[in-house]
């Protein structure tokens, strides 16, 4: 059964299992030396239990005890939050992150199949846009199955592509966003990788692969990943989108990597950043 006590010396009271009786330590609140009552004293500090490996008897204890100080401190849980948060953010900025390479390896994938870049948006002979060409990277995303089902001569929310397009994919979403199904968008414009009505190739790229952005991470509104949305190259001019990462945003480069842009980043770099032939000379950022 767990022992309750108290601290001779600062009057805190604590509960532990009764396997640390007659276990001596520093108190979690005031640092001063006390023993667990019950059991042989032990002398100072925490002795092991005899064992090849693990945590000791009296780490065990301390752990414990902190814990209970902290459950019983609103201020020490209050101080472990941030840190728990940032963790929390890291991991899903991380994710974000690996969904933007594997869209960069479907690119590359669909290049090596086409011998160009898809559209960042399909239309029909009218120029009426259908769907958003991140339709045409499912095969090279593993959605092969839902990408047959596709009727390609229809738009995105017509009946017969409706069902499909609400279907939920993880590598489109990032894990740090509130809410919605598409959190990756084509740069599109006069000047940037995915130009209406002009694919491009590699060779097309003058300013370096890896000089050019993409695709930007951004908190999007769309109503599917299907839909034909896409980030112009002149809202770039003005600064870096909202995101969903506290500081910034990260972007798929044409070679594939992905790279996190400050907030702060001056425009004109981001501009420069975003045009695939421009002959811009790009410093840090």
């Amino acid at each position: 059964m767990p022992i309750s006590y108290s601290c001779p010396h600062c009057g805190k009271q604590f509960s532990v299992a009764d396997q640390f009786a007659g276990q001596s330590g520093p108190c979690a609140a005031c640092g001063q030396v006390i023993t667990i009552p019950g059991g042989m004293p032990m002398g100072h500090g925490y002795a092991p239990r005899p064992s090849s490996g693990g945590m000791g008897g009296g780490t065990v204890a301390l752990i414990v005890v902190l814990a209970v100080v902290v459950l019983m401190c609103p201020c020490g849980i209050a101080l472990l939050l941030p840190a728990v948060q940032a963790a929390r953010e890291a991991a899903r900025r991380s994710s974000s992150a690996n969904n933007l390479k594997q869209i960069g390896i479907a690119l590359h994938n669909y290049h090596d199949t086409y011998k160009q870049f898809p559209p960042a948006v399909v239309t029909d002979a009218n120029g009426t846009p259908l769907y958003s060409g991140r339709v045409l990277l499912l095969p090279f995303l593993e959605q092969a199955p839902l990408f047959n089902q596709w009727d390609q001569s229809a738009a995105w929310d017509s009946p017969q592509n409706l069902a499909l397009s609400q279907t939920v994919l993880k590598v489109f979403v990032d894990p740090s966003a509130p809410s919605g199904t598409c959190h990756y968008e084509f740069v599109t414009g006069p000047g940037a990788m995915f130009e209406a009505g002009s694919p491009h190739s590699f060779s097309g790229v003058t300013d370096g692969l890896s000089n050019t952005i993409a695709v930007v991470e951004m908190r999007t509104t769309s109503p599917s990943w299907a839909a034909p949305t896409s980030v112009d190259i002149s809202q770039l001019s003005a600064g870096l989108p909202q995101t969903n990462h506290p500081g910034g945003g990260q972007v798929l480069m044409a070679d594939g990597s992905v790279r996190f842009i400050s907030q702060s980043v001056n425009p004109q770099v981001l501009r420069s950043l975003s045009t695939r032939n421009g002959g811009e000379a790009v410093g840090d950022y």
